[in-house]
């Protein structure tokens, strides 16, 4: 029987894809800037050899992503996207699989990780006095418990966020809210803090944290960090299959 050769598979990209990849390239390969214009969709158009339709669609992707807009007499020019308002668009729980949610609420815990240092540089007695109203205001109603609601919880933590003077970390814990909530309020059904063992003998509450912050360094702050929130850690890395 005679061998043929291997016939090549066809190329299922859509034209459209196609065309958004080129004036992707065609942006970055002439070095344009946020605010600099862009050719109009029929040279667009007669440069890819498609037609206006397809370029229309393509810079409509792009538009939706916040990388186009247009100007009143100047056409489409080049934007800064908002990278958090097109996470903003997507990170809805019920939508996303329980890996990506996961994965997520993971992101949140590297973050506190890693904010020590900005806290340390940018804490102010203002700050301090704030978080110290949080905390008393922990203290007055949920005396002796392990896991605080989740009111107190974002309002402590939020307001670390805020004192990182970092205005896209601000964003991003805002945007993770309600994946914080899914996550947190699933947590609390699997894990039985009343039983929990912590590793350095007891929970690291707000109120030492909030000491921490007044009179420790990044390193023993971010290691109170990492015991207070060590339920947490230990739960995704049981999850994991690392213990």
């Amino acid at each position: 029987m005679k061998k043929y050769k291997k016939i090549e598979p066809v190329d299922t990209g859509s034209l459209v894809d196609k065309v958004e990849i080129k004036l992707l390239a065609f942006f970055k390969d002439n070095n344009l800037k946020p605010g600099d214009a862009i050719p109009k969709e029929l040279e667009f158009a007669e440069s890819l050899g498609v037609s206006r339709t397809v370029v229309r669609e393509a810079l409509l992707r792009l538009r939706t992503l916040g990388l186009v807009e247009s100007k009143k007499h100047r056409g489409m020019i080049l934007k800064q996207p908002d990278i958090i308002n097109n996470f903003e668009r997507i990170l809805d729980p019920t939508l996303l699989g329980e890996d990506t949610l996961k994965q997520l609420f993971e992101l949140r815990l590297i973050l506190e990780m890693g904010m020590a240092d900005f806290l340390f540089e940018n804490r102010d007695q203002k700050d301090l006095d704030e978080l110290e109203e949080i905390v008393e205001a922990e203290e007055a109603t949920e005396t002796g418990k392990i896991r605080f609601t989740l009111d107190k919880e974002i309002a402590f933590h939020g307001k670390l966020y805020q004192m990182s003077n970092n205005t896209t970390l601000q964003k991003f814990q805002s945007l993770l809210l309600p994946v914080f909530d899914y996550v947190y309020l699933k947590e609390t059904k699997d894990t039985d803090l009343d039983d929990y063992h912590f590793s350095g003998g007891k929970f690291v509450t707000h109120r030492m944290l909030l000491e921490n912050l007044k009179v420790g360094t990044p390193e023993t702050f971010r290691s109170a960090m990492r015991r207070h929130l060590e339920p947490h850690f230990d739960h995704a890395f049981k999850k994991n299959g690392s213990k």
